[in-house]
């Protein structure tokens, strides 16, 4: 076999060529027709900064647990989060948080969130003062399913009485979800009239439910049934926020869900390099807690 050895010019318009075709596949990562765009992403390292977990003492949390029918009899725990210094100051307006498929309530505590640090973080900079109670899901999807269980009701007819004992406003709450808790935070804030402002983060929506997850719509006619797709007008008078990275396999469907906001709906939405983990959404979460924060109703 004949060697052949490689002169500099060879090099350089090798190394130009690959780099000129890293340079196409970045945008048409960009420009999302690539296919398995999420994964090219964030192998270019598009998905921007992780988010960090504030370096601040928390405020208390308080945790416990009950015996959910509309959870066909689970134990489901949950934990209340109250930002530093609120003790004996009245009641605080209250946000629940929904947790991502394969999560609990613990998780969005733990520290891959961290989230009562950035709550606390959050009113140090300024946000008015709030609460926020995670609770079990299990992998419901926070809507009715086949066998009965309804996350969504146990939210407000279990878990809101249970929270009213803990010294918060449960009259109106907001909502904040992840993944499939984006889901079920859009759909639950569509389905009662007590929710003045929610926050989707990268949600998990199907624009064709021939795509969506077996794990929460066992078949095209539950689809149908719960899903936000087309019922954007059912958060009318809502302050929405919806974020989603570019590098989310959800992008594309979150970005068609958006569009479909009625003219005037004054629908918050951002679409930045970001993959679907917790780095991207820890990165978000600053700018969400204040839209909670700034959009809860406060008493006189």
């Amino acid at each position: 076999m004949t060697e052949r050895r490689l002169g500099r010019r060879a090099l350089i318009v090798g190394a130009g060529a690959v780099t000129a075709a890293a340079a196409a596949g970045a945008v048409g990562v960009e420009q999302g027709v690539l296919p398995g765009r999420p994964w090219v992403q964030a192998h270019l390292g598009l998905n921007g900064p992780a988010g960090v977990v504030p370096d601040v003492a928390p405020g208390p949390v308080v945790s416990g647990s009950f015996v959910s029918e509309h959870r066909l009899g689970a134990e489901t725990g949950w934990s209340l989060l109250r930002p530093p210094g609120r003790a004996g100051r009245g009641a605080l307006p209250l946000v629940v948080a929904l947790h991502g498929l394969g999560e609990d309530h613990a998780t969005l505590v733990g520290p891959r969130f961290g989230l009562d640090r950035f709550l606390a973080a959050a009113v140090r900079r300024g946000v008015p003062p709030f609460a926020i109670a995670t609770v079990d899901g299990g992998t419901s999807y926070w809507h009715r399913r086949p066998d009965g269980e309804d996350a969504s009701a146990m939210v407000v007819d279990e878990l809101l009485p249970v929270l009213a004992d803990q010294g918060v406003r449960t009259g109106t709450f907001g909502l904040i979800g992840w993944s499939m808790g984006g889901y079920g935070a859009l759909h639950l804030a569509g389905s009662t009239s007590r929710v003045p402002v929610v926050v989707a983060s990268s949600p998990a929506l199907w624009t064709d439910p021939a795509e969506a997850s077996r794990s929460g719509f066992s078949d095209e006619r539950e689809y149908d049934a719960y899903t936000v797709v087309g019922h954007q007008a059912d958060l009318d008078g809502v302050a929405v926020r919806i974020d989603c990275g570019t590098g989310d396999p959800f992008y594309r469907d979150v970005q068609d869900y958006v569009g479909g906001f009625p003219d005037g709906a004054g629908v918050t939405s951002t679409f930045e390099p970001g993959a679907h983990d917790a780095a991207y959404w820890r990165r978000m979460l600053p700018a969400q807690l204040a839209f909670l924060g700034q959009r809860l109703p406060r008493r006189t």
